[in-house]
């Protein structure tokens, strides 16, 4: 699998091209702790009632955010979804050894799933209803919703609050919550302190393609633009993105609409290496652009998963600051 396909959520694996992600449902906001005992129910991203026998203690992740979020909540996964890319491209949350990776995050395999017995299988929009349909022949089955650009940052916590109320995990799910909004706040007044409020931030990953550099910015509706923007950043990008996940697409000729920006970005040395540093360093385009010119530069540091939850954002607000004031 290549570096565009493998550093994208399971739905732009389909339509990266069109820029068409998708995603639906509502999630419903967990109540009280749930007891060790007794059955209980949730209403998931899909508006179904799942009911489960308890807390659920044997559960697999079908996507990286949700795999992220339940090692977050302190639930280990039996099984995950590319574990070697997981472990690749999100480091804010380790998989433990042993771990069984279940197939690929658009096709998990339904037999490996069935093999470990599990008690829930937590999946995401992004994964096709028939994929569901299989798993759920098999498991009890929570879906969330994999991203929303009316609010990616109140998605997240939702997401969290079900995945904790399915496992019986609330009270985890509630001081990871408050410390996630502690790290904001911090990195808000740590840039303030730099002078840097309102400061415009320009943020995309990209990938070669044959001898050319395509670009993704993550412009204003993305989790990263909505993180930026709670750490008082201006997104500078003017380009629209799709409707699930705020994601564009431009070339190096599209950045000379940037001005006088500080140009962030993401790339991964054991799985595609850097477009901007390595395809772009005999770029006449590139090297003109004024944030070149101005050492305005910042690559973040590999594994920091831009589609991840409480965890990953906390590890790139912190990556983040720490570039933009050394």
């Amino acid at each position: 699998m290549n570096l565009r396909r493998r550093h994208l959520p399971v739905a732009a694996l389909a339509a990266a091209a069109l820029l068409a992600l998708t995603g639906c449902g509502t999630t419903e906001a967990a109540s009280g702790e749930t007891p060790g005992a007794g059955s209980l129910t949730v209403t998931d991203a899909r508006g179904e009632t799942v009911r489960l026998d308890g807390p659920a203690k044997k559960v697999i992740g079908t996507e990286w955010n949700v795999v992220e979020m339940l090692l977050t909540l302190g639930v280990t996964p039996v099984g995950v979804a590319d574990v070697k890319g997981y472990s690749a491209w999100d480091t804010a949350e380790k998989l433990p050894k042993g771990v069984k990776d279940i197939g690929t995050r658009g096709e998990p395999s339904v037999d490996t799933v069935a093999a470990l017995k599990p008690d829930l299988v937590v999946a995401t929009t992004d994964l096709s209803d028939s994929a569901i349909d299989q798993l759920e022949r098999v498991a009890p089955v929570v879906v969330v919703r994999s991203a929303d650009t009316s609010g990616q940052l109140k998605l997240v916590a939702d997401n969290v609050n079900l995945i904790a109320k399915a496992t019986g995990t609330q009270s985890r799910a509630k001081t990871e919550l408050a410390a996630w909004e502690t790290t904001l706040a911090d990195g808000k007044r740590r840039l303030a302190d730099a002078g840097l409020a309102g400061a415009k931030v320009a943020f995309a990953d990209g990938w070669l393609q044959g001898n050319s550099v395509s670009i993704r910015p993550y412009v204003k509706g993305s989790l990263i633009s909505d993180v930026n923007a709670a750490l008082g950043l201006t997104d500078p990008w003017s380009l629209k993105g799709d409707e699930a996940y705020g994601l564009a697409a431009t070339d190096v000729e599209g950045l000379t609409a940037l001005g006088d920006v500080r140009f962030v970005y993401v790339a991964n040395d054991t799985e595609g290496g850097d477009p901007f540093r390595d395809g772009l360093k005999d770029n006449a385009v590139w090297a003109s652009l004024p944030f070149v010119t101005a050492g305005q530069v910042h690559r973040l540091p590999d594994g920091i998963w831009m589609f991840g939850g409480p965890a990953s954002m906390s590890q790139y607000v912190d990556a983040l600051v720490d570039a933009l004031t050394r």
